[in-house]
């Protein structure tokens, strides 16, 4: 009897292990339902970087320590006190997959998923002390109700607001200006008073640090770990997930290209058959060309993507040849690429978060 109890609990701990997904194809993969995955913070990469935040939170003094569980994106729900982390961090394979499907992996490097956990911890900590209920924040920030945006329109070069992550997220909604200006705060060797210095930012700066001050011995009046939307609970499949996904970050109405644009930038001589075609130098520099632009706009690499097939197809229509350097030709298309995001960006098309 003890043996077949043995047994059993080995059978279990193998299921709740989950796959293994080094072993699995790409369809595979997405033929699996989130909740099979099996995966864990535990053991992890994630587990290294959350010590981190952790110690950078026990060197300014803070008793409070955010909990974290695996979900479909990142986000900190309101009332909660810990934050979701995407599922696809969690696992090398999963890693791979979110490149293939989305051309990117948000925060997919340690510096960078450091930056996501302490904008992260500044939500978590909002929540815990309450803190977009006092007037001053209020005056700094905003207010809190205000709708959350599903795009915003942002302002590269305003000085009010701090620069932490890509796309000006600080200007985005109040929470994010105060989750941005915490994690900057935050932030190891950031030099914030200098950095800042003559900013109107400044000001959200010193109310960060003096009001960390003030609670950082303090117990959280919010005492809520919940995990909300945990990937155990979700029955949707990565294929499922994926498509969403797509959907909500591609553009519904995709700008239109001039063609004298394109022209401009190659020929449409089509009596130079030894002159390759515009479709294929846009294609062979695809992948330099989208991440430049993504450095330069901060935008999605996955959107970029869109813009440049765009481009292609009507390269194609049009027979469109290369007759000149091809550096230059990339040249101008990396240029013509990046207004047109910006055009996308600035027309008020700048998504918030999912």
């Amino acid at each position: 009897m003890p043996a077949q109890r043995t047994r059993r609990r080995t059978k279990l701990r193998r299921r709740a292990a989950g796959p293994d997904l080094d072993q699995l194809s790409q369809d595979e993969l997405l033929d699996l339902r989130m909740c099979d995955l099996g995966v864990r913070i535990a053991g992890t990469w994630l587990e290294r970087q959350i010590e981190k935040l952790y110690h950078e939170l026990e060197r300014r003094g803070i008793r409070f320590r955010p909990h974290f569980w695996l979900s479909d994106e990142w986000f900190t729900p309101d009332g909660v006190i810990g934050t979701a982390i995407p599922f696809y961090l969690s696992h090398p394979s999963l890693m791979r997959l979110e490149r293939k499907q989305m051309l990117d992996v948000e925060g997919g490097t340690r510096e960078w998923c450091l930056r996501i956990l302490r904008h992260e911890t500044g939500h978590a900590l909002d929540n815990a002390y309450q803190l977009r209920r006092r007037r001053r924040w209020r005056d700094l920030f905003g207010k809190a109700s205000l709708p959350y945006p599903e795009f915003y329109n942002p302002k590269p070069y305003s000085k009010r607001y701090v620069l932490h992550l890509d796309m000006w997220y600080a200007q985005s909604h109040p929470t994010e200006d105060f989750a941005e200006t915490f994690a900057v705060w935050l932030k190891p060797r950031s030099a914030w008073r200098a950095r800042y210095r003559d900013w109107p930012a400044l000001k959200k700066l010193e109310y960060v640090d003096e009001v960390v001050r003030e609670i950082r011995q303090q117990r959280p009046r919010v005492a809520s770990r919940e995990r909300i939307g945990s990937l155990r609970t979700m029955r949707k499949t990565l294929r499922e997930h994926y498509r969403a996904r797509r959907a909500h970050y591609g553009m519904d109405n995709p700008p239109l290209f001039h063609d004298r644009d394109l022209v401009r930038v190659f020929s449409g001589k089509l009596d130079r058959e030894n002159t390759p075609t515009a479709a294929s130098v846009l294609n062979r520099a695809r992948r330099e060309l989208r991440r430049v632009v993504a450095q330069w706009t901060g935008e999605y690499q996955y959107t970029i993507d869109q813009v440049l097939d765009e481009m292609i197809e009507r390269c194609r229509e049009l027979r469109l040849r290369c007759d000149r350097p091809e550096p230059e030709a990339k040249r101008d298309a990396l240029v013509m690429l990046t207004v047109q995001t910006m055009n996308y960006l600035h027309a008020g098309h700048h998504r918030a978060a999912l």
